[in-house]
């Protein structure tokens, strides 16, 4: 099992930037691939990027594309989630989660392990 833990939300101001990391504990890091969702309230869990095993694929929901950059540091047990040029659409709770499998996942099914959240708010 795997124990996944979110930091770096906060409140912004639109047009900011912050940058989300979720630290692993527990099993080999590097087996996993990782991704984030958002939850905003009243709505379902949304996929917002995904990241191999190796970080030579990436992936992300459109509606971030050109804002959001996902990386990984597999010698810190870490994934990153940049996020920049921030909308108040952006507003959410964001998780990651791993998957124990080569490839790379965009729905909350494929995922075996969730972090607890970490809270972003962009005012307007």
């Amino acid at each position: 099992q795997v124990q996944l833990v979110e930091s770096g939300g906060g409140l912004v101001q639109t047009g900011g930037s912050l940058r989300l990391s979720c630290t692993a504990s527990g099993r080999t890091f590097s087996n996993y691939a990782m991704g984030w969702f958002r939850q905003a309230p009243g709505k379902e869990r949304e996929f917002v990027a995904a990241v191999s095993r190796s970080d030579n694929l990436a992936y992300y929901t459109d509606s971030v594309k050109g804002r959001f950059t996902i990386s990984r540091d597999n010698a810190k047990n870490t994934v990153y989630l940049q996020m920049n040029s921030l909308k108040p659409e952006d507003t959410a709770v964001y998780y990651c989660a791993a998957r124990q499998q080569l490839g790379i996942f965009t729905t909350t099914s494929k995922y075996e392990y969730w972090g607890q959240g970490t809270q972003v708010t962009v005012s307007s």
